[in-house]
């Protein structure tokens, strides 16, 4: 009996050797740990004996046998722990194959998608109009699908749009040519196509997105309730109706040279940055009712040769009406008091004006009057 804890301390040290041999080598520690464990066991139950004769047996090889078996325990702790790192390792080269699989898949689709929008691109300049109008629809669908293409669609339909375009023939009264109402077609296809990637103003947080209609030609152009970042309609011309009532323009706007033949919705929009009206004609009724110019604003060199109301409007810094012209009556009951440079600003006299309080007019020969603030 004196000899076993000799025996179990050989026993732990063979084990501890082989556990270094075989864990440099990769292989299984059992082996080790099946020594280790008898060696512990030896250990422990003979040091007991040593230490206490007249102990009782059972109780050492009870406390052996538990330091064996704790050999045992940590061996399968380890095993445990290994194969939660295993799994995780796994876990981890998954996501990555996944994300790599993910990563094809986008590359493939924004491949078809640049494609699809080539395509589109290049159909748009079809003889037929039919093929135009489907390259139309095809890049607006596009633009819905994938966000990130709407602002470039949004400038390819604009740019259709400023396309040159007479429609209409010397002949008296003007009429369309057939070559022209097939064109005009396609174009108030791009028209609607526009207005419905626009946000709609009760969208909180929506894209911002641009309109470059620059020289463009515009007839029946509705882009109401909708949200705009910066509007560019620079020496457009505008025919017939068009509305951009109840709008939200974020940027600026700049209808600066542009030229309405046809009546303007104009009332309810909302210019959060410049508002510029600069040398623009319009030659029907154009209606600016409680519209909000609550940055930098120009009307100077304005022409209005009918009817224009500004009921209710709102600016937020002095209006430049410098060099405006209004031929047949215009409303500026303003829905607040408003500074106002009005040098050189004439109204009709033989139509009725209703002109902020303290505004003076002053007769002139050809049946206009200036204007004083």
């Amino acid at each position: 009996m004196g000899y076993l804890w000799i025996a179990g301390a050989v026993g732990v040290a063979a084990a501890a050797v082989l556990l270094v041999i075989r864990q440099r080598a990769g292989k299984s520690l059992l082996v080790p740990t099946l020594v280790g464990s008898i060696g512990a066991f030896l250990l422990v139950g003979g040091g007991l004996l040593v230490l206490d004769p007249n102990a009782p047996k059972n109780e050492a090889i009870k406390t052996g046998g538990l330091a064996g078996g704790a050999v045992v325990a940590l061996y399968a702790l380890w095993l445990n722990d290994r194969r939660r790192h295993t799994d995780e390792k796994r876990q981890v080269i998954e996501e990555q194959r996944q994300a790599l699989e993910d990563a094809r898949a986008e590359h493939d689709r924004s491949r078809v998608a640049d494609e699809r929008f080539a395509r589109s691109v290049e159909l748009l300049g079809h003889d037929a109009e039919q093929v135009r109008v489907g390259a139309m629809h095809a890049l607006a669908g596009l633009a819905r699908s994938r966000a990130e293409y709407t602002q470039t669609v949004l400038d390819v339909l604009c740019a259709y749009l400023r396309r040159p375009f007479e429609p209409e023939t010397e002949s008296q009264p003007p009429r369309l040519t057939r070559d022209s109402e097939r064109e005009l077609e396609v174009r108030l296809t791009a028209q609607r196509l526009v207005a419905d990637l626009l946000p709609h103003d009760d969208e909180a947080d929506a894209a911002r997105y641009d309109l470059n209609l620059t020289r463009a030609y515009l007839t029946y152009f509705d882009i109401s309730h909708r949200q705009v970042g910066e509007l560019l309609i620079r020496a457009a011309r505008l025919h017939q109706s068009n509305s951009f009532h109840h709008t939200v323009v974020h940027g600026g706007a700049w209808f600066t040279d542009s030229v309405s033949s046809g009546r303007l919705y104009l009332h309810d929009v909302v210019f959060r940055g410049k508002g510029w009206f600069s040398r623009f004609q319009c030659h029907d009724t154009t209606d600016f009712s409680r519209t909000r110019f609550l940055g930098p604003n120009k009307l100077a060199g304005a022409r209005f040769t009918a009817r224009v109301t500004f009921e209710g409007a709102v600016f937020a810094e002095p209006i430049d009406f410098t060099g405006a012209e209004f031929r047949a009556g215009v409303d500026l009951r303003l829905a607040e008091p408003a500074v106002a440079r009005t040098h050189a600003m004439k109204v009709s006299l033989e139509h009725e004006n209703r002109l902020p309080e303290g505004w003076v007019v002053d007769r002139r020969d050809d049946l206009t009057g200036l204007v004083r603030s």
